[in-house]
C-alpha cells in the first residue's frame, strides 16, 4: 500500500496487453497507482494491430477505441477461384499512436527499465513463454510501409490475397490503405518453421506492389513478426515456464487466437476482466489471470484441431483451399470465428460440405 491506502500494481511490459491493462485501469479505477514498466525506449514496439469491430464487445470498445489508428467500412479477401468484399468495419492501431496515447494518460510510464518495485502487485505481461510446451505451426510476415507517386484507389483493406505464388505453406498478401498514396503492405506465411527469409520477403513484397501497378517508395516502416499457431500442447507446462504465483497477460498468458496468433481481442477482455475484478492483490490477480487463461484454452479445442488439419492434413502448397473454402461462409460465422466465439451451430456448419483436405489425413491428424 502507498501512504494514501491507494492499491500499487506494476505492469512488465508496455506492449498491446500491458499498456491497454494500464489505460484501463487509469480510466476506471483511479484507487490504483500503476506503474507501466518497459524495457526499451517506448511503448508498443513496431507494430501495426488490427481488428474486426466483431472481435471487441460494445461495452469494451472505449479500451481500444483512443488507440485507433485508422478505421475501414468493411473489407476484401481474395483467392485463386472466389474474392468477396465483407461489410464488417475493421480498424488498425498503429504503435506509434499507441505509445503517444499511454504517454498522456498515464501517470506513471518508467522506459529502459525491466524490474517492479517491491510493493505492491504485479502483472507480467512480458511476451511469451516458453513455447515448447506447446505444439505449433506459425504464422510470419514481413510488412513495409509504401508512399505511392499517384494515389492508388485502395478504399479497404485487402485482408487476405491468396492469388500470390504458394510458397513456405498457405501465403497471402495483406494490405492496408493508410491514405490516399500511403500503403502498409504485409507478406504472410502459415509456415512449418518459424524463420523468415527476410530479405526474400521484403523483395515479393516489392514486385507485389509492382504487379498491382503501385510506383511505391518505401516510406519508413518495416515490422518483421512470427506468430504462434496452436495445434496442441500443455497448457499447465506454458503457465508454469514464466513462474507459479505470478499474474500473465497476453502471450505470457497463453492469450491469443490458436489459428490466426492474434492476441488484442483477448487482451480487451482481459484489461475488461481486471477492471472489473474487485480483488486487485498480488494473489487476487495471480488467481484471475490463470483462471481465465486457462478458461479460454480450455474452449478452444475446436480452433487447435482446424489447425492440425490445416497443418498436417492439407498439403503446404494446397492451404489455401481451407481458407478460400471458408470465406464462402456466413459472414456473421466468419466474424464469431475471428472473435473466438465460434458457437456450436457455427462448428458444424465449418465441418459439413466436401473437405478441403482428405479425410483420412484428416482425422489421423486430429487424433495425433
Amino acid at each position: 500500500m502507498g501512504a494514501s491506502g491507494d492499491l500499487e500494481l506494476s505492469i512488465l511490459g508496455g506492449g498491446l496487453a500491458g499498456g491497454l491493462i494500464a489505460y484501463a485501469l487509469a480510466e476506471r479505477r483511479p484507487e490504483v497507482r500503476v506503474a507501466l514498466i518497459e524495457r526499451d525506449d517506448r511503448l508498443g514496439g513496431n507494430h501495426v494491430w488490427s481488428f474486426f469491430d466483431s472481435d471487441i464487445a460494445d461495452e469494451d470498445r472505449w479500451i481500444v477505441a483512443p488507440f485507433v489508428s485508422h478505421r475501414w467500412d468493411g473489407y476484401e479477401v481474395r483467392f485463386p477461384g472466389h474474392r468477396r468484399t465483407l461489410g464488417t468495419d475493421y480498424n488498425s492501431i498503429e504503435s506509434e499512436q499507441f505509445d503517444r496515447v499511454l504517454r498522456e494518460r498515464l501517470a506513471d510510464v518508467r522506459l529502459g527499465c525491466e524490474t517492479a518495485p517491491g510493493e505492491g502487485a504485479v502483472i507480467d505481461a512480458r511476451g511469451a513463454g516458453d513455447l515448447s510446451a506447446l505444439d505449433l505451426g506459425w504464422q510470419k510476415f514481413v510488412g513495409m510501409l509504401f508512399e505511392t507517386d499517384a494515389p492508388h484507389g485502395l478504399h479497404r483493406p485487402i485482408v487476405m490475397d491468396a492469388t500470390v505464388k504458394q510458397i513456405d505453406g498457405y501465403r497471402f498478401v495483406y494490405v492496408l490503405p493508410f491514405g490516399p498514396t500511403r500503403l502498409f503492405v504485409e507478406d504472410t506465411y502459415y509456415s512449418d518453421t518459424p524463420a523468415p527469409d527476410v530479405a526474400a520477403i521484403e523483395a515479393r513484397v516489392l514486385d507485389y506492389a509492382a504487379a498491382q501497378g503501385w510506383r511505391a517508395k518505401p516510406a519508413g516502416r518495416t515490422e518483421t513478426g512470427v506468430l504462434p499457431v496452436a495445434i496442441g500442447g500443455d497448457f499447465d507446462a506454458y503457465w508454469r515456464s514464466t513462474g507459479k504465483g505470478v499474474a500473465k497477460a497476453g502471450m505470457r498468458a497463453g492469450l491469443f487466437h490458436p489459428t490466426t496468433g492474434y492476441s488484442l481481442p483477448d487482451a480487451v477482455r482481459l484489461a475488461s476482466a481486471i477492471v472489473r475484478a474487485p480483488d486487485l492483490s498480488r494473489e487476487g490477480l495471480a488467481r484471475l489471470t490463470r483462471e481465465h487463461a486457462e478458461r479460454a484454452w480450455r474452449r478452444r479445442g475446436f480452433y487447435r484441431r482446424l489447425d492440425a488439419m490445416l497443418f498436417r492434413a492439407a498439403a503446404p502448397e494446397q492451404r489455401w483451399r481451407v481458407l478460400e473454402r471458408f470465406y464462402r461462409l456466413p459472414e456473421p460465422l466468419i466474424g464469431r470465428f475471428y472473435a473466438g466465439q465460434t458457437t456450436l451451430a457455427d462448428k458444424a456448419r465449418i465441418l459439413t460440405g466436401k473437405p478441403p483436405v482428405p479425410i483420412g489425413a484428416a482425422i489421423k491428424a486430429i487424433l495425433k
